[in-house]
């Protein structure tokens, strides 16, 4: 029964603005996205808790008896070396683990232990959350910046330089399309590429990089006043810095020609598209202005499916990561939900 249990949801996230430039110690904007990704907790009388990754491979149960009896008091002490090693005697994972397996496994137990059996997250929970997504980041990027694993933790829309996290007040509900051109990427790759142009072009490159600062700056002061009373010129303003950063991101080497065709896709129809993210393939973000009919936007999304790309019309703000109830859900979701 989908009301048993616990359902747990965390937001997607796009960067309007700062890509590759938030590695360099720049401003980035980032949005949580109203296109969630859920968790659901089944309880099970077999007295085991389990855990089940299917795209990843990973398929694991221990004795929620044995679980309950643990001293748990060195995941409040020591440092992160200290408490993997003794996750991974609570694990007991196989010697031959692959490595993304055994990282996976140890999050979960961590998390499990700490947080998941409450009914409610403290701020120290979230930042729970938020520190050991990261790790995740730094497995799957190498150098990450931490604005995705912040904005999907706390949700909303950030400001995020050097570490330094601070929310958006406010921010306007833009509704977008966001697009995945379906080419593969190494966001690791395409990070120490523009890293690599900087240092062979850092005449040309360190320009580049502070006119992105600059944007996402405007970005910033523009959505402020959108907050107070939107008028249909920061909407223009808006499109414009759309264009001039991805024209820089381009400039930066991680640009696609399959981004190429998204933005020449949306622009043959008026709209202004952009990457978001490392580039190089990936996903693209397309402003909707207000009062766009419904139509023009369908004809817009079967224009890019068309190319192959899938695309989801959606909204930015969305809350953070959540605790549901089965009454709290639109039908799709629990429909969704009760299919698994």
């Amino acid at each position: 029964m989908l009301s048993e249990g616990l359902l747990v949801s965390a937001p997607g996230k796009v960067i309007l603005h700062g890509e590759h430039a938030v590695v360099h110690g720049k401003v980035a904007l980032a949005v949580a996205l109203n296109l969630r990704t859920f968790l659901r907790l089944q309880p099970h009388s077999n007295g085991k808790v389990g855990l089940n990754l299917p795209n990843i491979g990973v398929k694991r149960a221990w004795d929620v008896a044995r679980l309950q009896d643990l001293d748990t008091s060195f995941l409040e002490r020591g440092d992160i070396t200290e408490k993997v090693e003794k996750l991974k005697e609570v694990a007991g994972l196989p010697e031959d683990c692959a490595d993304r397996e055994r990282l996976a496994v140890l999050a979960f137990l961590y998390l499990y232990l700490s947080i998941c059996r409450k009914q409610r997250w403290t701020a120290e929970d979230l930042e729970v959350i938020n520190q050991w997504a990261f790790q995740g980041e730094r497995v799957i990027h190498g150098n990450p910046s931490g604005v995705d694993n912040a904005v999907s933790t706390w949700g909303g829309a950030l400001r995020y330089q050097q570490g330094k996290i601070s929310p958006l007040q406010r921010p306007p509900a833009l509704k977008i399309l966001l697009t995945n051109t379906k080419v593969p990427r190494s966001t690791k790759a395409l990070v120490l590429g523009v890293r690599n142009r900087l240092l062979k072009f850092p005449e040309i490159v360190a320009p580049l990089l502070t006119s992105m600062d600059a944007i996402s700056l405007e970005c910033e002061r523009v959505l402020g006043e959108m907050a107070a009373a939107p008028a249909p010129e920061h909407y223009l303003v808006l499109e414009e810095l759309i264009d001039m950063n991805q024209h820089h991101l381009n400039a930066l080497g991680v640009g696609h020609a399959s981004l190429d065709q998204l933005c020449q896709v949306t622009m043959a129809r008026g709209l202004h598209s952009k990457l978001t993210g490392a580039g190089g393939g990936g996903c693209g973000i397309t402003l909707l202005r207000p009062g766009l009919e419904g139509p023009e936007v369908e004809a817009t999304k079967q224009a890019l499916t068309g190319c192959g790309f899938d695309c989801w019309e959606t909204s930015v703000g969305a809350p953070g990561i959540s605790i549901h109830t089965a009454a709290s859900l639109d039908a799709p979701i629990r429909q969704a939900l009760g299919g698994l």
